[in-house]
């Protein structure tokens, strides 16, 4: 078992596009593994491989607590349907949650841990937590989804955090 330093907003790689994945061996199946135990540990109901620094269009997600864990490489979302208004946070902006309209149901095609074409179904928490972990691979937070004064106020308080000195 082994946990992974969690990049937080700041870290470039945040921001960045990923690449594909290409290669699928049994070092993205440690990768993987590291991942999972990470996620459990801190605790969240997913992590993409940004948030450990890493630019690759892959996450790993539990969003049916220790029932169905999965791995999602180069995952494309469609099928949207649905609205759905609830809080949501992120384990790269700590301390911090909002209300964040996400689809209330998605359909994600992906290439699972041994490179086979898969496609799901996710609805509620699971339709956010693949929209979220998918927002990462493309560059973006869940604070990209907020608007004005809440926007405005997690920001604030982040960059009073980094100025003293208790965000990094």
């Amino acid at each position: 078992m082994s946990i992974l330093p969690i990049r937080i907003l700041g870290d470039p790689v945040l921001r960045e596009p990923c690449s594909d994945v290409v290669t699928f061996d049994g070092h993205l199946r440690a990768l993987c593994r590291d991942m999972l135990d990470t996620m459990y540990d801190a605790p969240g109901v997913g992590l993409a491989a940004p948030q450990v620094g890493l630019s690759l269009r892959l996450f790993v997600y539990d969003a049916e607590q220790g029932a169905a864990p999965g791995i999602v490489a180069n995952p494309s979302l469609s099928d949207l349907a649905g609205e759905l208004l609830e809080e949501e946070g992120c384990l790269s902006i700590p301390d911090f949650t909002e209300t964040v309209t996400r689809p209330e149901r998605v359909k994600v095609r992906y290439l699972d841990r041994n490179c086979d074409q898969r496609e799901m179904w996710g609805e509620g928490l699971m339709a956010r937590a693949l929209c979220h972990e998918t927002d990462h691979l493309n560059g973006n937070l869940f604070i990209d989804h907020l608007r004005g004064f809440k926007k405005d106020r997690i920001l604030k308080k982040i960059q009073k955090l980094a100025k003293a000195g208790m965000w990094s």
